[in-house]
């Protein structure tokens, strides 16, 4: 199967960073697959991906109850000033009035006796059925109670009165969570594709679920070639540089769930290297490496690659990270890994930096796709036939505004993403500051970053004090 992305005219041209996500999803969408499901308990469901609709079976709130502790009445109980009537025996406009307690409703222990007349009131507890009769709650910082005969009285003592003041104030339905006003008997509450996080979880916590159904997580391969790379802990080579690239990639895996299948440093031969993609294309549902394919390198790895499917270099106008590789390997037998036969393949670029900013651009997009993981953003349709078009933005990071506090230079052709981090200026503002050399051999520019500064193409000079987008790398980013 030839497919578009494959065209040898994407590698004699440059490719802005919209050209490849779209190019990258239309791939990717003709080889998806419905990823296989299992069900589990709800506390190993964090950082999942929901499986099922979610239809509630009951209402939350279950019954209507009271927001804080007080007492619960009926408001017609109540004088209303409003009305100009006096509310006192001198003819004067009160704002206290005197009702009688006649038990109380407890959280775990709602009142079960008759339901509350006119003049009446009941003591109740934060998350307390509200009784019959009652529509409204007052909280305790407005009441004195006192006994029947006048005399102040302990809370809680039989045959006590209740003083509420401020009685103007009250509104029929203060204080009071209506039943099923968070979620509705009968509604539907996820869909699958959510990524359970843990408000998702509390959710389902809250609907009396044991248990959900969860899509499988994927299983990436991943490994390092070259005679210069060196596994952490062994001694270092004259000429060797320690393998930061695969363990870096290994976590941000790792932090969305994913099953890694780590091959290591591979044997500098063709064989070796063909012979361990055929084996990983079996197993895994994306290979991923980085160096050793890029436009102009003379690297066996790329004739492995041919060997085992379909290779494509492209230079993407931006930076860090302008080389990148995508294939797909044929995967035998067919049904493994892929029910499609083929296999998505990644070849990063070599620098530390542009390793992890390409993966964050493409790779994660691409994971979060074939994860069965829904849209995090919508990207607006320009004309009918885009509309029906699948792009890797649409899975990207939802981008955020913030103010420039430095000047950031760019080269108008590309896209530049500096690393970034957030500071208040000499006006008590947040502004957006890089993290100091934005080399894309600098990696410690992004164990600093809390985003990436997007400066896109076009621009050469982002003034300070200007608004500027950014990506943020907090949760199921990098930090």
């Amino acid at each position: 199967m030839s497919l578009s992305c494959f065209d040898p005219r994407f590698g004699e041209r440059m490719l802005s960073v919209d050209e490849a996500l779209s190019v990258l999803g239309e791939s990717l969408a003709g080889v998806m697959r419905t990823p296989r499901s299992e069900r589990v308990a709800l506390a190993q469901a964090p950082g999942r991906v929901l499986a099922e609709t979610v239809i509630s079976p009951l209402d939350v709130p279950a019954q209507t109850n009271a927001a804080m502790d007080g007492i619960a009445l009926a408001r017609a109980s109540l004088p209303d000033a409003a009305s100009g009537e006096p509310l006192s025996d001198r003819g004067e406009l009160s704002d206290h009035c005197e009702l009688s307690v006649i038990g109380s409703s407890l959280a775990g222990h709602p009142w079960t006796g008759r339901a509350l007349a006119a003049g009446e009131a009941m003591r109740i507890t934060t998350g307390a059925a509200l009784p019959a009769g009652a529509d409204t709650v007052v909280m305790q910082e407005q009441l004195e109670y006192r006994s029947a005969q006048g005399e102040d009285r302990a809370e809680g003592e039989a045959g006590e009165r209740v003083v509420i003041e401020g009685v103007t104030s009250i509104r029929r339905g203060q204080n009071v969570r209506q039943a099923g006003e968070d979620i509705a008997r009968g509604s539907q509450v996820m869909v699958p594709g959510q990524w359970l996080t843990p408000a998702a979880v509390g959710v389902l916590a809250s609907l009396g679920l044991a248990e959900v159904a969860v899509y499988r997580p994927l299983t990436v391969a991943i490994f390092s070639t070259g005679d210069e790379v060196t596994a952490p802990g062994e001694t270092l080579p004259a000429g060797g540089i320690y393998d930061a690239n695969r363990f870096s990639l290994v976590a941000l895996l790792r932090d969305q769930g994913v099953e890694v299948l780590d091959l290591g440093i591979l044997s500098d031969d063709e064989a070796s290297v063909t012979a361990a993609l055929r084996d990983a294309a079996t197993r895994a549902d994306m290979v991923i490496t980085s160096g050793g394919v890029s436009v102009g390198e003379a690297d066996h790895v790329r004739s492995a690659l041919a060997a085992c499917g379909e290779l494509a270099l492209w230079r993407i106008a931006m930076r860090p990270g302008r080389p990148l590789a995508f294939g797909m390997l044929r995967a035998i037998p067919a049904d493994a890994a892929s029910s499609s036969g083929q296999v998505p393949f990644f070849g990063l670029p070599g620098n530390p930096v542009a390793t992890m900013v390409t993966f964050l651009q493409f790779v994660l997009p691409a994971l979060r796709l074939l994860s069965g993981q829904q849209r995090l953003t919508r990207v607006e349709a320009k004309t009918e036939a885009s509309a029906s078009t699948t792009t890797l933005a649409q899975w990207q990071a939802p981008r955020l505004q913030l103010i420039a506090g430095e000047t950031l230079r760019s080269r108008a052709e590309r896209v530049d993403y500096h690393r970034g981090q957030i500071v208040l200026d000499d006006q008590g503002r947040q502004v957006v500051m890089t993290t100091g050399r934005q080399g894309s051999g600098i990696l410690t520019s992004m164990l600093l970053a809390e985003c990436l500064i997007e400066i896109p193409a076009g621009c050469a000079t982002l003034h300070a004090g200007e608004p500027v987008m950014v990506q943020w790398l907090g949760s199921r980013g990098i930090v």
